[in-house]
């Protein structure tokens, strides 16, 4: 046990000094085994988890999907589909807003990535509002909580690395946060209306023309097509994540080419930034895969389960422990960095307590969600201060209304698990 305290120490003081959270991990990890096991037995187990965990095939899926969201927003595509949404809503009070957070949806769909959301909505829907006069609270915090969509709406990147981190399905979980991802886009519409309506941060639009929305929906058409086709693969069981996702890349190439919206350096860059990403996920995996066998080979996992079953303590009451122990890490890191600390415990533990793994998982997404937005970290609203310019305080005041509505969001969640699940649990495969 003492082993084990000083290796957390170890892992804390790496991540104090801001060394990678793969490298911490993976490091600390391997410590770990060669003063378990020996120094030639650890170097054994870390060649074979290193293998084992960066060859998986369902891997393939997340370079294919970041690279069909680098693709659509170096094509322009993206900035279209913003266009698009503030065309048909934004002439009410407030509709500028709103139309960003039905924007958000569609880019969560295309992207999969917070931050990169967040930054294209700050460079494209953050402008426009301010030319319409709205507020700069309430306009930068409807982008940095806009962004946090693409944490839960399919294909989230989040999503598959929880799902490669617990071996639990990736298509399952895709299609599981559609609904979560809808609620929480309309908790943040009615925020936003109450706003509209009680304050003067967001005044009407300019006024509605018909021929002006139905002009910038045409190039929605073949984006929305791509993501029916892309999520009704899966859902029918007509092909795996991994599969739909290269689908998705070559749909997504032949509406730019067609589009006549890329150039060659756009591709280019689009396939380095791919490469960049992926690169950074996948050693985050492989790294907490070598954490994770340091605890087998401890038994902390075991020995907490034990704990935890000898308390008595109600199954509501751990799973409420184990939200609170996120949202806090969410505070202080990003999410990919809380599903390789925290999942090695958290998950066996929330098994054990005859939890769903796709409930739990969209649970624990919606959670670290949440820790995208709460101070001192708050990464989205790091990303929309730099790309706005608006100071990180103000940001975060006027981040607190759409935190409350998380938070009850998340609270639906936790309390009617077949919100989550009934849309999984009608697919053939």
């Amino acid at each position: 046990m003492l082993t084990f305290f000083a290796i957390l120490i170890l892992l804390a003081l790496m991540l104090a000094f801001r060394i990678p959270i793969a490298f911490a991990m993976g490091i600390s990890g391997f410590v770990g085994l060669a003063l378990q096991l020996g120094q030639r037995p650890a170097l054994a187990v870390l060649e074979r988890t290193f293998f084992d965990s960066s060859s998986s095939f369902i891997l393939v899926a997340i370079p294919l999907f970041i690279l069909m969201a680098e693709l659509l927003t170096a094509g322009d595509v993206t900035r279209r589909a913003i266009v698009a949404c503030q065309a048909w809503i934004g002439h009410t009070k407030g509709g500028l807003a709103m139309a960003t957070v039905a924007a958000s949806v569609i880019l969560a769909a295309l992207v999969g990535s917070s931050t990169a959301s967040t930054a294209a909505m700050a460079s494209a829907a953050f402008p426009e509002m301010r030319n319409h006069k709205y507020s700069n609270r309430l306009s930068a915090a409807v982008v940095s909580v806009g962004g946090t969509l693409a944490v839960v709406v399919p294909p989230s990147i989040v999503l598959v690395v929880y799902g490669v981190l617990t071996e639990t399905s990736i298509g399952k979980l895709f299609i599981a946060g559609i609904v979560p991802g809808l609620l929480t886009a309309t908790g943040l519409a009615i925020v936003i209306k109450i706003i509209a309506h009680t304050t003067d941060q967001a005044p009407k639009g300019d006024p509605f023309r018909l021929d002006q929305a139905i002009g910038s929906s045409r190039h929605l058409l073949p984006m929305t097509l791509l993501l029916i086709t892309v999520i009704g693969a899966i859902y029918g069981g007509v092909a795996s994540p991994s599969e739909a996702a290269a689908l998705g890349v070559m749909g997504s190439l032949v509406i730019v080419l067609f589009q006549r919206t890329l150039t060659f350096k756009a591709f280019s860059s689009s396939v380095s930034g791919s490469i960049r990403a992926t690169t950074m996920i996948v050693a985050i995996v492989a790294c907490s895969a070598i954490f994770s066998n340091y605890l087998a080979f401890t038994r902390i996992t075991q020995d907490l389960l034990e704990l935890v079953a000898a308390s008595n303590l109600p199954s509501a009451l751990i799973m409420g422990l184990i939200i609170l122990v996120l949202l806090i890490m969410g505070m202080f890191m990003d999410q990919l960095a809380i599903l390789s600390l925290a999942m090695p415990l958290a998950f066996p533990m929330a098994m054990a307590l005859d939890y769903n793994p796709i409930w739990f998982g969209i649970v624990v997404t919606k959670t670290v969600e949440i820790g995208l937005l709460t101070p001192p970290l708050g990464l989205n609203a790091y990303v929309a201060s730099a790309q706005t310019g608006v100071p990180l305080k103000v940001i975060f005041r006027g981040i607190l209304p759409f935190l409350a509505m998380e938070m009850l969001v998340l609270l639906i969640l936790l309390f009617f698990p077949q919100i989550t699940l009934w849309l999984p649990d009608l697919m053939l495969s």
